[in-house]
């Protein structure tokens, strides 16, 4: 009984039809009722009812007139932000962010707790704690909060996804946390790793509003990624697509691009570099080490790109995660396409762009809030 009630907790709020119509106000904001109709596949009297009986939850709300049209204007429709809300927490080797977003996907709150999360439970006390302070703070009622979405660096290796995650968070590791997290902090659970919500996060407030299919590059301390098929993630059959260390061989694994690897060649070079987070804030490209890194490992990241473009043909290949703006920039720069081999006539296929994140914030954070939005509110 309890498993079931909980998976009941986690079950979509809104309709189908309802799901669409807050989905196509979430990506396109405010706009006339008609004009929703115009995308969708319902009719005008249909869209009518739904808007209504949103506004009336209290989900969408009228906003100004549209002006420029004949006779009466009419209101637009838009998301109401405090209609809901959800909570994200990602969990780093070296760090953890917790934060709270929205029902238009706005960011409430993004705060990096100043703490190591080796120690499970001290760290999830911790957490609760300060959940708890900043709700008061930011005036959210539980009563609206859609539930609370758990990443952390690492795949999944059982049905009830417990993580494998790497060696600083073995105390998270093949366990299933998700009944713990939701005694913890009394809200409906999602789990995923960090680069799948690094991509959904990506596909809700980055990169995919314009782009609906692109592949994503999580760099963090190891390396992954997340699918975004036609606005959606894709999970794969164990829930593990995008796990892209997994196509080195074991001679490879570090010369792939994991951030440790980078940080171990700092420290041989004498910088005093400790954590991926002081990484990300402090990078300088002058630093001695980071040229031999990227001679190491762009043959791996051109080798990705290839796999990626040849196999998903992807719109876009987004480099993200906790990996430093320049140093994503020198990588995107070195990158070679296969568009630059010979090809047949002189003619190749049309390929990916590749692109920084666009998602202001840490895109995994974030995602993480956005999941249970996502899963309970939007398609």
């Amino acid at each position: 009984m309890a498993a079931e009630r909980d998976a009941l907790s986690r079950v979509p709020l809104a309709s189908d039809n309802e799901r669409m119509i807050l989905d196509i106000l979430r990506r396109h904001g405010a706009m006339a009722r008609s004009t929703i109709t115009s995308h969708t596949n319902l009719t005008q009297q249909s869209v009518h009812r739904l808007v209504e009986g949103l506004v009336a939850r209290g989900l969408l709300r009228t906003g100004a007139p549209v002006g420029g049209t004949r006779g009466q204007p009419s209101p637009t429709i838009e998301l109401a932000h405090e209609g809901a809300s959800a909570v994200g927490l990602s969990v780093n080797t070296d760090s953890v962010i917790l934060s709270i977003t929205d029902l238009a996907c706005g960011i409430i709150v993004e705060e990096r707790l100043d703490l190591q999360p080796r120690d499970r439970e001290e760290t999830l006390r911790t957490i609760a704690l300060r959940l708890d302070a900043l709700l008061a703070e930011h005036h959210i009622s539980r009563d609206t909060i859609a539930g609370l979405g758990f990443s952390m660096s690492g795949f999944f290796v059982s049905e009830d996804r417990a993580f494998n995650a790497p060696e600083p968070l073995s105390d998270w590791s093949l366990r299933d946390l998700r009944p713990e997290l939701e005694h913890t902090f009394r809200l409906p659970v999602w789990l995923e790793n960090n680069a799948t919500t690094g991509a959904i996060g990506e596909s809700m407030r980055g990169v995919g509003l314009w782009c609906r299919t692109f592949a994503f590059l999580s760099f963090n301390y190891g390396f992954g990624g997340g699918l975004i098929l036609d606005g959606k993630p894709f999970h794969g059959f164990h829930g593990n697509a995008g796990e892209f260390s997994g196509i080195y061989m074991p001679c490879e694994s570090e010369r792939r691009p994991a951030l440790q690897y980078l940080l171990a060649r700092l420290q041989e070079n004498g910088i005093g570099i400790d954590s991926v987070d002081t990484l990300r804030r402090d990078f300088d490209p002058a630093w001695p080490g980071v040229e031999d890194w990227l001679a190491e490992t762009m043959p791996q990241v051109d080798r990705l790109v290839a796999t990626l473009i040849a196999v998903l043909d992807p719109q876009a290949i987004v480099f993200g995660g906790q990996l430093p703006t320049e140093l994503g920039r020198m990588m995107i720069e070195r990158v070679h396409l296969p568009s630059q081999r010979v090809h047949r006539y002189g003619i190749g296929p049309k390929e990916a762009r590749l692109v920084l994140s666009e998602t202001r914030g840490d895109a995994a954070a974030i995602g993480s809030a956005l999941l249970p939005l996502k899963m309970r509110y939007f398609r």
